[in-house]
């Protein structure tokens, strides 16, 4: 009895001092101005090589840099240094994002008449690079869309465009509110049954879902529609959007599809947000608010996944199991906080509080502009911890400095 009365009044104290925590304090203007121009500076002057294409995860142990899905990389430090830009007019950010978006452009495949028209999206990392990847072109299409819009040179939108016509006519699944994953770049075949991306589990039978999703990430049929203004980009932008609203589990995500994990009940910490962040931008063209609600399922997952610091981890669950803690994602973070403040300004201000941690977050857990490496002097922390080759596989991932930039420069027209 006594061990129940102690108990109460632990719960009851608890609760007291929840219900009067202070809410967070705003940083300084300032001192958000600065972290967007040190994080873009990062960018422009580290992130990207002097070809524009992003040098994507650094190996702590190694001092090396090693390529990861190189195009949407690249396409994302673009759309950072595109923000930057236009929040503080350094023209060094919009010249580093033309050098990029020049490297992406470049990807145009001309000289393969199967393939005509796509760009070469290779994956890399665990699954080589014989394979081209529908997420990683889309991935990075929104900050190549958004050069043609701020520098009004036509010809990045374009190609962008080329290669969703060439994937709106070889990987849409209309019936089944699906595009396929996966190219065998050799033979230029789309992949119907097997994907690659199961090799490792060593999944030999697998179903429609193991090889395609919705594929909303980066709205690029939508882009592709305001750009060409052919109705047929949003015609499947939209049938995408409604299946994921008819596809959502009730704990408000995907999991059926990788890489959540359904198994083992673990969530990716970025690939929801995109469907999120897909799911608004179908609510803006259509103020259909069941877009609206369905996007903010998943930012209550990620505001419930959020630590009481600001952290988000790269796994989390949604079995009540804790967070592995072994590698720390500053670009979910980022994107969590990308996607609350839109829907704090659409009325749902549960976030208010996720948001200012988020902030609090980004603020202090940046590499010192004057660390002793200078492969990390500005960055935002996003550590990952894998075993490859052998050996413990630590790196510091590109995309948690620019999803940071992205939610500072939000920050800055939301805050001030």
């Amino acid at each position: 009895m006594m061990r129940n009365k102690l108990t109460g009044f632990s719960l009851a104290l608890l609760l007291a001092s929840t219900i009067a925590a202070p809410v967070l304090a705003q940083p300084k203007k300032e001192e958000v101005v600065s972290a967007i121009n040190s994080c873009a500076g990062y960018i422009a002057n580290t992130i990207l090589d002097k070809n524009g294409r992003s040098r994507c995860d650094y190996n702590l142990t190694e001092g090396k840099w090693y390529d990861y899905e190189v195009p949407w990389h690249t396409g994302q430090a673009v759309y950072a240094l595109l923000a930057a830009y236009k929040a503080t007019g350094n023209k060094k950010f919009l010249d580093a994002a033309v050098r990029g978006g020049n490297w992406w452009t470049g990807m145009e495949i001309k000289d393969n008449p199967k393939l005509k028209g796509m760009v070469g999206a290779w994956h890399g990392d665990f699954i080589g690079g014989d394979d081209f990847v529908f997420a990683t072109v889309s991935d990075g299409t929104p900050g190549i869309y958004e050069l043609s819009r701020v520098t009004g040179n036509k010809k990045y939108a374009q190609v962008a465009t080329n290669a969703a016509a060439w994937m709106l006519a070889n990987m849409y699944y209309p019936e089944k509110g699906v595009c396929y994953d996966v190219i065998d770049a050799k033979t230029g075949e789309v992949m119907k049954e097997n994907s690659p991306f199961w090799a490792a589990k060593d999944k030999t039978k697998q179903s429609l879902f193991d090889v395609s999703r919705p594929n909303t990430e980066g709205w690029l049929f939508k882009d592709a529609y305001e750009f060409s203004g052919d109705a047929k980009f949003k015609d499947a932008f939209l049938l995408l959007c409604n299946s994921l609203v008819n596809l959502q589990g009730p704990e408000g995500l995907w999991m059926q599809f990788m890489p959540n994990f359904i198994d083992v009940g673990s969530f990716h910490p970025r690939f929801n947000l995109w469907y999120a962040e897909s799911l608004l931008e179908a609510y803006d063209m259509t103020k259909d608010k069941k877009y609206l609600e369905a996007a903010a399922k998943v930012a209550r997952v990620h505001a419930k996944a959020q630590q009481k610091d600001g952290t988000l981890y790269y796994e989390h669950y949604i079995n009540g199991k804790a967070p592995e803690k072994g590698s720390i994602c500053g670009s979910g973070v980022a994107f969590s906080g990308i996607l609350w403040m839109r829907l704090v300004k659409e009325g749902y201000t549960e976030f208010k509080e996720n948001i200012e941690k988020s902030a609090q977050w980004i603020l202090k857990n940046r590499y010192a502009t004057n660390h002793p490496d200078p492969n990390l002097r500005g960055g935002v922390i996003e550590t990952r911890a894998r075993f490859k080759n052998g050996k413990i596989w630590l790196v510091n991932r590109d995309i948690g400095t620019s999803f940071s930039v992205r939610f500072l420069v939000d920050y800055l027209k939301y805050a001030y």
